[in-house]
C-alpha cells in the first residue's frame, strides 16, 4: 500500500504472472502425469482448457474488484475502484501458487496445499480490510470479510466449474471429431 501501485502495473506486473501458474502447471501435469488423471485430452485440447481457464481468471479479478466495491458499502465503507482492485489481486496470490504442487502426483498432498492457500487467500482479505480500506472498527471489518469471503469462495467456485466445463466441451470436440472420421 505504501507503494501506492497503479492497476495496471499491477495487473501486469502481478495478475498476469501469478494467473499463469495454474494453467501451465494443468497444462505440464496434464503432459507428465496423463497416466493418473490427464490422459482424457491430448495436449493440443489440454493446452485450449489452460488457455481459457488463463482468460477467464484475468477476467475475474477486475470483476472481483467491483463486486468487493459495492460489498463495501454494507460496511460503511467507500474504496475506490483503485484500491478494491489491490484487495482483488493480492487476496488470490496463494490460490494461484498452490497449483505449483500438481506437479507432486499426490491428491492428498495437493488438497493440503490448496486447504493452505485457502487460509492465506483469507488471511489476506481479513488482514487487507483494514488495511487497504482503512476500516478500524471491528464489526465492519467481519461483516465486510464475510461477504468478500463468500463471494470469493462462489467466484472460485465458478473458477472450477467453468474448468470442468470447459475440459467437458473440449473433451466432447474430441469425441465429434473421431465420430465423424469413423
Amino acid at each position: 500500500m505504501a507503494s501506492q501501485p497503479s492497476m495496471h502495473r499491477l495487473f501486469l506486473l502481478h495478475v498476469l504472472p501469478f494467473a499463469l501458474i495454474p494453467p501451465l502447471m494443468i497444462f505440464i501435469a496434464g503432459q507428465n502425469h496423463a497416466i493418473l488423471f490427464f490422459d482424457l485430452l491430448p495436449g493440443s485440447k489440454l493446452l485450449l482448457v489452460a488457455l481459457i481457464l488463463f482468460l477467464i481468471q484475468l477476467v475475474v479479478v477486475p470483476v472481483m474488484a467491483t463486486i468487493i466495491r459495492q460489498l463495501a458499502e454494507i460496511a460503511d465503507s467507500h474504496p475506490t475502484y483503485r484500491e478494491s482492485f489491490i484487495l482483488a489481486a493480492v487476496a488470490p496470490t496463494p490460490l494461484w501458487m498452490a497449483p505449483v504442487f500438481l506437479l507432486v502426483p499426490d491428491i492428498l498432498i495437493n488438497i493440503f496445499v490448496t486447504s493452505l492457500a485457502m487460509m492465506a487467500s483469507a488471511g489476506f482479505i481479513y488482514y487487507g480490510i483494514p488495511t487497504v480500506f482503512k476500516i478500524r472498527e471491528q464489526g465492519h471489518v467481519h461483516l465486510l470479510f464475510g461477504a468478500i469471503l463468500m463471494a470469493g469462495a462462489t467466484a472460485w467456485g465458478f473458477l472450477m466449474v467453468a474448468t470442468l466445463v470447459i475440459w467437458g466441451s473440449v473433451q466432447n470436440l474430441q469425441f465429434a471429431a473421431s465420430a465423424v472420421a469413423g
